[in-house]
């Protein structure tokens, strides 16, 4: 699988001494679910339209003898990373059955607590993060430079962390770069990861 190629990359870049703490997006609250459902209502509009457009086109360059472009695979539903579909339930399967072979396997692993927040368990994955690094504070023998390397792709990402500054004074991103950012900035390179320093 994709998915364990790439966390494989991101710890050997990371290289975490202590604690992993993996999160999958949960059940979000009511007020994100209407967003996340109006959303979705939209997008699936948006592509049966485009679709029924495609389809319009494909018959109007038939009728003038033109050959149309050849149809393509459909693709990928963003609908299926929602918690409660197959498809999460089989991914968490899949990240249980991981973790527990890189422990036993893979001695990089071996001195590292790993927990692991399925979609099961309520509330959005950098959420259930912070609340882990805040629930530590209270903890005797916390140490407030304990350095977090947090990644994800969620640009809250960035205030969250800010937030939480006053609480760990070492929190780090760990981000991709988005392939569009060419046109933001063409200094900075699409296959490279970068490090931010909050």
């Amino acid at each position: 699988l994709e998915v364990f190629k790439e966390l494989d990359r991101i710890f050997a870049a990371v290289r975490p001494r202590k604690l992993i703490f993996m999160a999958l997006d949960g059940v979000a609250p009511r007020a994100k679910q209407n967003q996340q459902r109006s959303r979705r209502f939209k997008s699936a509009r948006e592509a049966k339209e485009a679709e029924e457009d495609k389809e319009r086109l494909r018959n109007d360059f038939l009728k003038m003898g033109v050959t149309p472009p050849a149809k393509k695979k459909p693709s990928w539903d963003h609908n299926v990373i929602t918690p409660g579909t197959n498809f999460m339930d089989n991914l968490s399967k899949y990240l249980r059955f991981y973790i527990h072979k890189r422990l036993t396997y893979n001695p990089a692993w071996k001195d590292v607590t790993i927990i692991f927040s399925d979609s099961n368990t309520p509330g959005e994955g950098e959420h259930k993060i912070m609340e882990f690094i805040r629930l530590q504070r209270v903890k005797p023998g916390y140490n407030p430079n304990l350095t977090h390397v947090i990644h994800g792709l969620d640009a809250d990402l960035i205030m969250l962390a800010l937030n939480h500054l006053p609480i760990s004074k070492g929190i780090y991103l760990y981000r991709e770069t988005p392939h569009f950012i060419k046109t933001i900035n063409s200094d900075l390179n699409p296959e490279e990861d970068y490090i931010l320093n909050i």
